[in-house]
């Protein structure tokens, strides 16, 4: 009994310390979530804000060393609705630049987030407005003006490339916990793709303020502050005097221009068209702008050179070429002849002088003898059958990058389609199709698709006769002031290098040849090699593509163009093409008259 009654009072005990013990860790965290989150109340009636120090970002420079997004000084109307008292919302609204509609929406959302956590109320304001509103705040307790700063762009140019920031979505915030409400993240471009390293790592001072919404100085002389740690610098790969010369040239056209360094996979320049100012989506404009731009016609947010696919049409042929040169079933001698616009199964684009051999091939861009090349390929006596010598013809061209995607730092892009055997068992029936079946493939047409990027490095591997490095634009990052050079992974394709050695030749005499697609644009000063495409399309006149490299020996770069609806290769492909790699090379040189033409063309009524 006794020791029955003992047992009852160490149960009262132990429950009553339990009860105690939650007593307590509920006060406790009502005392840090309602009373003392983000402001706690003092004996001699001040307050302590929290305020987080935003660091700076990362600044990026150009290949050159030309700074193309640094950083400017801005400020965010901060609130916390607990703390709002009744206020003269009139002349508030006039203060801030807002109507009746705008503050009450505003409050709302900052309610709806929290009563007793601050939120922004007002993002981005300019430092020209900064010091009228600050001064006038005291009136409205429960708002402060916080620091943080805005991208800007000295050069309105490679938004796409870029990118942009924005407020951090709920979304990101349960990805990545670090992050909070009213917190700036990179969307898109290596704004996106970097930033962990352009983001810095955020800081935090306790500020005391008095029942004015004064500041009355740091809380314990800031023994418990924090200060922000920058972002690191990227210097890449981008010739942004080079961009925007492209962008004008393409400006009132659709398509893009691609341009790589071959030695290095270096991204020189990458031009989606149409395209906007980067600094339209900073600031307290930017929500008003990316919703026009998103809804604009135009589409002018999509990035073309990374994700618009194409069929490559007759830039094709440079791949095809290797590939039976590799297969022994043609040699740079081989002849085949051309019926020209009359020839069948497949016409030629124009008659020319007959038969060819390969490299002439090259030079005219002749159809008829690049379907006997590609049916050569897959009828191939050493495969068993045309699925088996199909398979190897696809590993071939996967071997290019084509039908894949780089997965290197441009973050988003398309890896365009080297149909699969199964597509043709599917469409046609297993054993049922042959060569002539799939005949469109041999000038890079039917299912075949590309994309910019991807055809720039067709030309960059043509250039180094065989090798491609992944197409990059982060050079190297500055930590510490101690420069991390990037480094990146030569990659082969199936293909020998002598085989290439034809199709440079070809592509050199599609410039210099007296019947080369491109001589009207061949210029003395640079041995240009290039290819001529003209891209059917159903739904109006042919793209015009072109790739192109330049020296013909040590290449310094390789170029994509496509222009959407612009007709055969050489109107527009080949001519932007040529004053790149003009401008690139030589920087100032004699501008031949068809540059202005250039600039003032526009396609985009044909829309």
């Amino acid at each position: 009994m006794i020791e029955n009654k003992a047992n009852e009072g160490r149960k009262i005990v132990i429950i009553s310390i339990i009860v105690l013990v939650g007593i307590i860790f509920a006060t406790r965290l009502f005392y840090i979530q309602v009373i003392n989150d983000k402001y706690v109340l003092s004996a001699n009636n001040n307050v302590l804000r929290y305020i987080t120090q935003y660091p700076a970002r990362g600044l990026v420079y150009d290949r050159t060393g030309e700074l193309i997004v640094f950083n400017e000084a801005a400020y965010d109307l901060m609130v916390v609705p607990k703390l709002v008292k009744t206020i003269d919302t009139f002349q508030f609204c006039r203060l801030i630049g807002i109507d009746k509609d705008d503050f009450i929406r505003k409050m709302k959302k900052a309610k709806g987030y929290s009563y007793h956590k601050a939120s922004i109320f007002e993002d981005q304001i300019s430092k020209e407005s900064y010091g009228y509103i600050e001064e006038k705040l005291y009136k409205y307790p429960g708002f402060w003006v916080q620091p943080r700063t805005l991208r800007k762009y000295p050069i309105p140019s490679a938004a796409h490339l870029l990118g942009y920031i924005g407020e951090v979505s709920p979304m990101e915030i349960e990805a990545n916990p670090y992050y909070a409400m009213g917190d700036y993240i990179g969307k898109s471009g290596i704004e996106k793709a970097y930033e962990s390293e352009l983001g810095g790592k955020k800081g935090l001072k306790i500020s005391m303020v008095d029942v004015f919404n004064r500041e009355k100085g740091s809380y314990q002389q800031g023994a418990y502050d924090t200060l922000p740690i920058p972002g690191n610098d990227l210097y890449i790969s981008l010739d942004i005097e080079l961009q925007a010369y492209g962008e004008k040239l393409m400006q009132n056209k659709k398509g893009s221009i691609v341009a790589i360094e071959p030695s290095t996979g270096e991204i020189l320049a990458l031009i989606s068209s149409p395209t906007y100012d980067p600094n339209l989506l900073i600031g307290r404009i930017r929500s008003k702008n990316y919703s026009e731009l998103y809804n604009d016609s135009l589409k002018p947010l999509f990035n073309r050179a990374l994700l618009a696919m194409y069929s490559p049409g007759s830039t094709f042929k440079t791949v095809e070429a290797p590939i039976a040169l590799q297969e022994g079933v043609v040699t740079p001698q081989t002849t085949f002849s051309c019926g020209g616009v009359d020839a069948t199964p497949i016409k030629c684009s124009h008659n020319h002088y007959s038969p060819l051999n390969l490299i002439e091939a090259i030079e005219q861009s002749c159809n008829p003898y690049y379907w006997n090349v590609f049916r050569k390929i897959i009828e191939n006596r050493k495969y068993a059958n045309t699925r088996e010598a199909y398979v190897n013809w696809k590993r071939y061209v996967n071997s290019f990058n084509l039908g894949l995607t780089f997965n290197s730092d441009l973050n988003i892009e398309r890896g365009g389609n080297v149909p699969n055997p199964e597509y043709y068992d599917k469409y046609f029936g297993k054993g049922q199709w042959r060569s002539m079946t799939i005949r469109s493939l041999s000038i890079g047409q039917g299912e075949l698709l590309v994309t910019p990027l991807q055809l720039c490095n067709v030309a960059a591997i043509i250039a180094n006769r065989g090798y491609y490095y992944t197409p990059h634009l982060v050079r190297s990052i500055s930590r510490n002031k101690q420069f991390e050079e990037k480094k990146y992974e030569k990659k082969y394709t199936l293909v020998e290098p002598r085989n290439f050695d034809p199709v440079v030749e070809g592509m050199y005499r599609a410039y210099s040849g007296s019947h080369g697609t491109a001589r009207r644009y061949q210029m003395d000063t640079i041995m240009m090699c290039g290819k001529t495409g003209t891209v059917q399309n159903p739904h109006g006149e042919n793209h015009s593509l072109f790739i192109a490299f330049a020296p013909k020996d040590n290449p310094k770069i390789a170029i994509a163009v496509v222009v959407e609806n612009g007709g055969y290769g050489n109107t527009y492909g080949t001519p932007i093409a040529t004053l790149m790699i003009a401008k690139y090379l030589l920087r100032e040189f004699e501008r031949p008259p068809y540059e202005e033409d250039l600039f003032n063309a526009s396609l985009i009524s044909r829309y």
